[in-house]
């Protein structure tokens, strides 16, 4: 009698193999890294409700007791921080929250406001911190987002007040490189481009500014809570002094 050898087990063995190959092929990409920190259970419901309401308590706080860029800084964080932890999905629901919260107690077009940009700016900068990219493409492309912010907000007061903004903003250019004119003995009518030309030149240097300030709290406090975002370039480690103690 003949004794047929068992196929069962070298077929197991085939698909063990083949599988922990294409498992082995698979590149690590952000996007997988993002996907594998989507919500997962209660702890990220829970985490995104309470950053949320952060947001929305920032917001608040600095309606009713205005800081000046103290507070402001801070707005973008808790969604940043959203996506670093829990991937894009919770930082979306996070700001949709707490623009929901703003839009319920100040009314819509506070909850617009912080959408646009402060919570369109979080999920940009957790994505580009998630991606590992470098400082300059995260400030060009924040500064960015935060220039059409800052002209979206002047198209909402304007249409609110009645009265064009813009105008207003650059006769006050006008009237401060008039007064840089005469000190320095200059004569002459400034052109209305060359006026707007300085006047965008300004909000986009103040948009730049103020993402790297960002940065650069974020850099801090992110690295404490044990998500910390890239390292700044050595220069500005060097005028900043990050590395002491």
């Amino acid at each position: 009698m003949t004794i047929e050898p068992a196929q069962e087990p070298l077929d197991e063995d085939w698909d063990s193999w083949v599988d922990a190959d294409a498992n082995a092929a698979t590149p690590v990409t952000p996007m997988a890294i993002a996907a594998r920190t989507e919500p997962k259970g209660p702890l990220a419901l829970v985490e995104t409700a309470f950053m949320a309401s952060a947001a929305a308590l920032l917001w608040l706080v600095n309606f009713f007791f205005p800081l000046g860029p103290v507070l402001r800084v801070l707005f973008p964080l808790p969604i940043a921080l959203l996506y670093r932890r829990w991937g894009p999905r919770s930082a979306w629901l996070g700001a949709i929250v707490a623009s929901l919260l703003l839009f319920v107690l100040l009314g819509p077009t506070r909850g617009i406001l912080f959408l646009l940009p402060p919570g369109c700016l979080g999920v940009l900068l957790g994505c580009c911190w998630q991606r590992r990219l470098s400082w300059g493409w995260s400030i060009l492309l924040g500064g960015g987002l935060e220039t059409i912010g800052f002209f979206f907000r002047l198209g909402v007061l304007s249409v609110l007040l009645g009265e064009d903004i813009w105008t207003y903003l650059t006769a006050q250019v006008t009237g401060f490189l008039e007064w840089l004119m005469g000190l320095m003995g200059w004569l002459g009518q400034i052109p209305l481009s060359t006026v707007q030309a300085v006047a965008l030149v300004t909000i986009a240097l103040s948009s730049l500014l103020y993402v790297l300030v960002v940065h650069g709290v974020a850099w801090v406090l992110f690295r404490r809570l044990g998500t910390p975002i890239p390292a700044p370039p050595e220069w500005l480690q060097t005028v900043l002094d990050l590395d002491a103690a």
